[in-house]
């Protein structure tokens, strides 16, 4: 992941404290809408379509997914948030959500809601990531988040990363997200590091495979394996468009 300098880092903070911010929670004509008209009501690339075109399409999937968490109190974390747009979506979708908002650079998030707390971070940066554990009382390893969704850089490290971090913060039935996770299959400046792909990755998973990681520990690979439920992939609108979704068990 990238690293900044302290005083880039504070400075980014202070512009996206000081931006006026478009407040939903004032939006109310669109609370009964489907998700994938939210998508494109914010401008999020994961509806089939938006401002630039055909977008993702992952809305279809988001839909047959989520539907069960409609009406639930749930806890969704998001690591890539850029404006903001899909937090906005999913804050409309499921009005007892919270959602956690992760991102190295917040100057492009336009978005607020009491149901919505962003933070400035590198997951890679252990210290950063235990502070935001301890900003919202929790530890490293409570099972909190009832969605967690990964859309960050789409570089092939930044996703086992992701997925050594952050899995074990997952609830008993919850859903690990990740997004584009074929993109280090296709660009090469993406696939940054000697790991498995991605696919690889959760096709061992799945299949209860051993393989080797320097970024994934032994432990972890353990505990994810063993409790999978079900992992399910699919194919965008876009060539370059694929989505997973991992079930947890217990």
């Amino acid at each position: 992941m990238q690293h900044l300098n302290p005083f880039r880092k504070l400075k980014r903070f202070l512009y996206y404290k000081l931006k006026k911010k478009i407040n939903i929670d004032l939006d109310k004509k669109i609370e009964n809408l489907s998700i994938d008209d939210l998508f494109q009501y914010f401008s999020c690339d994961k509806a089939k379509k938006w401002e630039n075109g055909t977008g993702h399409g992952f809305s279809v999937f988001y839909e047959r997914h989520l539907a069960s968490y409609k009406n639930k109190k749930i806890n969704i974390l998001e690591v890539g948030s850029f404006t903001g747009a899909s937090a906005a979506t999913f804050v409309k979708f499921f009005p007892l959500s919270k959602v956690y908002c992760l991102d190295i650079n917040l100057t492009n998030f336009k978005y607020s809601s009491r149901n919505i707390e962003v933070f400035a971070l590198d997951i890679s940066e252990k210290k950063m990531l235990n502070k935001f554990y301890k900003s919202i009382n929790i530890s490293k390893d409570t099972q909190y988040f009832d969605i967690i969704i990964d859309d960050g850089s789409h570089k092939l490290s930044d996703i086992v990363v992701a997925l050594n971090s952050l899995y074990k913060n997952l609830k008993s039935g919850g859903l690990y997200v990740i997004e584009d996770f074929k993109y280090p299959n296709y660009y090469k400046h993406l696939n940054d590091c000697t790991e498995l792909k991605v696919d690889q990755i959760l096709d061992c998973l799945k299949n209860k495979k051993k393989f080797k990681s320097n970024i994934l520990t032994q432990e972890n690979i353990d505990y994810i394996s063993n409790s999978i439920e079900e992992i399910s992939d699919y194919r965008g609108q876009c060539k370059d468009s694929d989505i997973a979704f991992i079930k947890r068990l217990y």
